[in-house]
This record gives C-alpha cells, sequence and structure tokens, in this order.
C-alpha cells in the first residue's frame, strides 16, 4: 500500500512534499518575527520565493505621511499655509501698491475699483496692508516656532535623559516661567523695548515659550528612555550620545512636533495681540495686530478697516491649528 502523503491546504490540488511543508511553516513563523517599536507592516508584490506578498517594516513617519496625504483636514490647512508663505516671501506678486503709500483724502472710503478692501483711517490700501501683514505674522510664528522647539528641546531632553539634580533644576525653572502671566510679560518686557523689527517679540516669545516644549519633550525622552531597544543599546556598549541621537530622538520627537505645530497659530496670535496693545511692533512696520487696533475706534462708520485684517488673522492661526490637529491624529498610535 503507497504512503499517504499530506495534501496542499491552501490549494487542494495535490500531495506537498516534507521539504516544502517545512519550507512553508518556516515562511510563516518569519511573520511573526518582532517588529521594533514604531514600525508597522507593509505589503509588497511578492515575497521571498516570488509566490505571494511580503511584508516588511514601515516607520511611523511612512505611515503619519501616509494618513496626512488622505487627510482632508491637512491638505486645506496646508494650501492655506502654502499660500501665506508665498505671498509672505512675494507680496508684489498679488499687490502692487506700497503699504505706507496713503491718501488721507480717501480716509476710510469703502471698496472701489482697484482697492477692493477700501482704506483706512490714514488713506492706506487695506488690501495692500492685509497682505503685507501677513509677512509679519508668518515670520514671527515661524521664527519663534523654532526657536522655542530647539531651545525647551535640547533642555527638556537633556533633563529627562540625564535626570537626577539636572531635572530637578530644570523642573523648577519652568515652574517660575509658568507663573508668569504672558500678556502682563510682554507689557513690562517688550515697553523698553525700542524699534519696529520682529525681533524683540520673536525674543520675548521664545524666552516664555520654551518651558512648555521643554516639558512634553522630557517626559517623552523619559518614556523613549524606558524601552528595550535602548536598554539593549546601552547593555552593548552604546555611548549616551548615540543612544539619544540614534535611538532616544527619532523616537520622542512626534509630541514635540505636534505641540510646536499648533503653538505656532498661538504665537502669530500673541504678537498680534502685543501689536494691538501697542507694545509688540509698531508703525511703520505692517502687522495685523497694528491695523486691528487703528481700525477699532471706527468700527461703526467704517467696518471694513477691521473685518479684512482681523479676518486674515483667523483664517492664519486655525489654519495651523487644523495643521496641528492632522499632525496630532497621524502621529498618535493610539487614534489609529
Amino acid at each position: 500500500m503507497p504512503e499517504q502523503k499530506p495534501w496542499d491546504d491552501a490549494t487542494g490540488d495535490g500531495p506537498v512534499s516534507g521539504d516544502r511543508a517545512i519550507s512553508g511553516a518556516g515562511a510563516g513563523g518569519a511573520m511573526d518575527l518582532a517588529v521594533e517599536e514604531g514600525t508597522t507592516l507593509e505589503k509588497t508584490p511578492g515575497g521571498p520565493d516570488g509566490a505571494g506578498p511580503a511584508e516588511k517594516p514601515r516607520s511611523l513617519w511612512s505611515d503619519a505621511w501616509r494618513d496626512l496625504r488622505r487627510n482632508p483636514v491637512f491638505i486645506i490647512s496646508g494650501l492655506i499655509i502654502l499660500f501665506l508663505v508665498v505671498i509672505s516671501i512675494w507680496p508684489w506678486a498679488i499687490a502692487d501698491m506700497d503699504p505706507l503709500d496713503c491718501d488721507l483724502s480717501k480716509a476710510q472710503e469703502g471698496s472701489q475699483p482697484g482697492h477692493p478692501f477700501g482704506f483706512d483711517g490714514q488713506g492706506c490700501d487695506v488690501y495692500t496692508r492685509t497682505v503685507y501683514g501677513a509677512r509679519t505674522s508668518v515670520t514671527v510664528g515661524i521664527c519663534s516656532t523654532v526657536g522655542v522647539s530647539l531651545l525647551g528641546g535640547i533642555l527638556g531632553g537633556l533633563a529627562g535623559f540625564y535626570g537626577g539634580k539636572w531635572d530637578a533644576l530644570l523642573s523648577r525653572i519652568t515652574d517660575i516661567f509658568f507663573g508668569i502671566p504672558v500678556i502682563l510679560g510682554g507689557l513690562v518686557f517688550l515697553s523698553v523695548v525700542t524699534g519696529s523689527t520682529v525681533w524683540p517679540v520673536v525674543g520675548f516669545i521664545i524666552l516664555l515659550g520654551w518651558p512648555q516644549i521643554a516639558r512634553i519633550a522630557r517626559g517623552s525622552v523619559i518614556t523613549a528612555k524606558q524601552n528595550d531597544y535602548v536598554q539593549a543599546a546601552r547593555a552593548l556598549g552604546a555611548s549616551n550620545s548615540r543612544m539619544l541621537l540614534r535611538h532616544i530622538t527619532p523616537n520622542a520627537v512626534a509630541p514635540v512636533i505636534v505641540v510646536a505645530t499648533i503653538a505656532l497659530g498661538t504665537y502669530i496670535s500673541l504678537e498680534a495681540t502685543l501689536s494691538y496693545l501697542g507694545v509688540g511692533l509698531k508703525p511703520p512696520a505692517v502687522s495685523w495686530g497694528i491695523d486691528i487696533s487703528a481700525a477699532s475706534q471706527y468700527i461703526r462708520n467704517a467696518p471694513h478697516m477691521l473685518l479684512w485684517p482681523a479676518g486674515a488673522l483667523a483664517i492664519t492661526v486655525l489654519a495651523f491649528i487644523m495643521l496641528g490637529d492632522a499632525v496630532r491624529d497621524a502621529l498618535d498610535p493610539k487614534l489609529r
């Protein structure tokens, strides 16, 4: 009586050899291998034997980018921000007038041909000043966010990694800064600064903004350094700098990026608030906050003076907050 051979359960077409059954089991076992934290499996056409799809590790960043491309909130906010950046760099592309070219005979007049937003209290074109005001807001937002992220991220990351007295010292310093009211601090700090550039405002925002990022970075690094792959690198003799740059920072930077992206819109509104109060940017600088402050006393007779700069400010802040929310949803594995 001939020996009965095992049949192929996958196709039912015929018997399979013992070697083929063993190789199939080995391929299945290979699929159970652990994948490094922060990665998922992605199917690719063709496995090792060319018979079926294989799976390879996909990083958190590639997963996030794939989700962002499919998120309409990210697309809409990204297009708005891209438009703001473009007109900040080349405002003359859509506004061919000088924002400081004013005619008092046209003060507070409404929309006219060639002047769709009308004129302000000094006879300046509101459309041109609204376009040029985007440069100030975007510059303050981006420069403040970069400075806050670098300073807070480095200090918080080092404190979370080394711990001990440095961690305790940083915690007490951040508590002191958190106790300073932002608006009151701006009134005191910027009232002694003269000039009409954005850099005093950027410096003030960095001075009071870094503790928030530092606290987020500290907690993220403390969580990341307890993972198994960091402990394995330490056991293999990796230096502190290598563990920080190679293993901890890539897996701890996501929360910092999310918070910084959302905070960027807050920094733009803070600059407008300080300029409105008269301690931020000062004329002849062009700022939405300055224009809103000047238009507030004409809100009944010429509401268009307030409507357009305030609307541009609201749309800009909303776009950056929407972008931050989309990035948060993409980078948080718990929301998948």
